[in-house]
């Protein structure tokens, strides 16, 4: 935020960043743009109607063409109510649309964005600017502007009007532009600041439920109940001062604009009557303008507050364009994309097979946000079929070789080349088409047991899933549930138990036939018993596919055909199980020390 609050007080640049997204609904805008007008006509004609009833039939004495007179106000009312209805109409599509079409924008470029920006970007932050931001743009969007393109309308048109009749009474009411205009460039800074404030409290709270929630067995089994509801209150108590700042500063300028208005109303009736009893004017032409000025002190007091509404909305406007123009680290050259297609619209008649052969070709890397160097010069050649096992203590750097080979991130020296070729020759869709990646902690979507393990594979038969399902014994999961694979696995699969959802994960990969087989330490969330069932039937399937192993039981990856060791973002130790213990180094400690509390337990 602190960036933020650094950017001009008002840009349309960020406005236009979003013209590409809300444009689609430009002929319903305009329409409603249009039938507003109308509406401002018909507004700024009914006083004329007022002026020719006083001066014809009050002044006149008589009601002769009374009932001409009256059909015509019937009409000009009627109008004005059809095109009210149609300008509801034409204003809830956008409303709806734009929301739609906002949020469409927003969740297609998460899916392109790398890993890195979820890895420092809360689920909550993401939501706030998704759900809550998208939904007060497209309500500005559809009922504000058109509302200002209405009230400029209606300003003009009286202006115009008024003049016509009698400029120097009309002048008297121009005088109060400059005054409106000059509050209204003085205090719309320190409103989309404000505001600015206002809208980061806001995504903390998004995010302090999101957390409250994902982790409510967390804080429950650690009674920190108390202590989550204080911070909770704290973030709220930061979001209602920074609303009652805001809303202090709108409460000086509205009501300014609004005093600019009597001051003009005051000087109109002033000087119109002095005009009327100097036979200047009819007592029904000051009648029109007398409802002129006190329509302009109620147009004027609205725009105020819509001009102060869009100006704060410039916060979320920029929130959301920076959300949908963000750029992945990660990207496809424009020659790749040309022939392979991207993760949304794939030239799968373009992609090669893939054999799983890996490379790491003098790779060095060190994360985007900077710190020590990850990997340097580092060369390793895994053939096609092979095992490679990464092991090391907690935090020691085991997944960074796993997201260069995934292309989770980009070498920041050398290459990774998949079956001879730099990966970055081919598009990151097809690459992670041949990829079956089983996390320790396994996720899960809405959904029965059926659909989570499609996911591996959309055209798969329903035979072929519960294959896959009973080759990783996940078929005991179905069959002790009532509706079997039928069966809602709820949120993020809450309704399983840890080493259920990794069952079903399991399942879930395999289905995908992939050419590349990622475990990261996926068998940490299951017992001994299911833990053998999964090794025995990755053994037998992924027999000729090319697997890296993130360990943390290294009784597992004894049969590895490489052993990686990590050790504080480095690899110390390379070899097979036997060698790295001849060596007696880092892997001989780890494996020694967890033998000996395997045979304390």
């Amino acid at each position: 935020m602190e960036a933020d609050q650094k950017r001009a007080s008002f840009s349309l640049g960020p406005w236009k960043r979003l013209v590409p997204v809300v444009k689609r609904q430009h002929r319903v805008f305009l329409l409603a743009v249009a039938v507003n007008i109308a509406l401002a006509v018909t507004d700024f004609y009914m006083p004329l109607l007022q002026s020719e009833a006083v001066d014809a039939f009050i002044l006149a004495g008589t009601l002769e063409g009374l009932g001409l007179y009256a059909l015509k106000y019937a009409v000009v009312a009627a109008i004005s109510l059809i095109l009210l209805r149609l300008y509801f109409k034409f204003c809830m599509e956008i409303e709806m649309k734009d929301g739609r079409d906002l949020k469409e924008a927003c969740f297609v470029n998460l899916q392109r964005l790398s890993i890195d920006y979820y890895n420092v970007t809360s689920a909550g932050h993401s939501l706030s600017r998704v759900m809550s931001d998208t939904d007060r743009i497209a309500s500005q969007i559809a009922w504000n502007l058109p509302e200002i393109v209405w009230e400029l309308a209606y300003v003009l048109g009286v202006f115009g009007v008024m003049a016509s009749i009698s400029l120097p009474l009309a002048m008297t009411l121009i005088v109060l532009t400059p005054p409106v205009a000059f509050l209204t460039v003085f205090f719309q800074r320190k409103l989309i600041e404000l505001n600015r404030q206002v809208r980061a409290q806001h995504s903390k709270i998004t995010a302090g439920y999101n957390e409250g929630i994902m982790g409510a067995k967390t804080s429950k089994t650690m009674a920190l109940e108390d202590r989550l509801s204080g911070e909770f209150m704290e973030t709220t108590a930061r979001a209602a001062r920074a609303g009652i700042a805001h809303g202090r500063m709108r409460a000086i300028y509205v009501p300014l604009v609004v005093l600019c208005g009597m001051l003009a109303a005051s000087a109109t009736l002033l000087r119109g009557g002095r005009m009327v009893l100097g036979g200047e004017l009819t007592l029904g032409v000051l009648s029109a303008f007398m409802t002129y000025a006190l329509g302009l002190f109620d147009i004027f007091r609205m725009m105020a507050r819509r001009i102060s509404l869009v100006i704060s909305l410039q916060a979320n406007v920029e929130r959301v364009a920076d959300l949908i123009d963000r750029q992945p680290t990660v990207r496809d050259s424009a020659e790749v994309e040309a022939k392979y297609g991207d993760c949304f619209e794939p030239k799968r008649e373009n992609w090669e097979d893939m054999r799983g052969e890996v490379d790491f070709d003098d790779v060095s890397f060190t994360y985007p946000d900077g710190g020590e160097e990850v990997l340097s010069h580092f060369s390793l050649h895994v053939p096609a079929g092979a095992t490679v096992a990464i092991v090391g203590e907690t935090g020691a750097g085991k997944s960074t070789l796993v997201n260069l080979v995934c292309r989770f991130f980009e070498p920041t020296g050398g290459r990774v080349l998949i079956d001879g070729r730099d990966a970055r020759e081919r598009s990151q869709l097809w690459l992670h088409s041949h990829i079956g990646y089983v996390l320790q902690s396994p996720h899960l979507f809405s959904g029965t047991i059926r659909e989570n393990i499609r996911y591996g594979r959309p055209e798969a038969t329903d035979e072929e899933i519960e294959e896959a399902a009973r080759a990783v014994r996940a078929d005991r999961v179905a069959a002790k549930l009532e509706k079997g694979y039928e069966t809602d696995v709820g949120e993020c699969g809450d309704r399983l138990s840890t080493g259920e959802k990794q069952l079903i994960s399991f399942a879930r990969a395999i289905l995908a036939k992939p050419k590349i087989f990622v475990l990261d330490e996926a068998t940490s969330s299951v017992d001994t018993q299911t833990e053998r069932l999964i090794q025995h039937a990755t053994q037998t399937l992924m027999r000729g596919t090319t697997s890296f192993v993130i360990a943390h039981r290294l009784s597992t990856i004894r049969e590895a055909d490489t052993i990686l060791v990590i050790d504080h973002g480095k690899i110390v130790e390379q070899g097979t199980h036997e060698s790295l213990l001849a060596k007696k180094g880092v892997y001989y400690a780890l494996y020694t020390t967890q033998l000996r509390g395997q045979e304390k337990a």
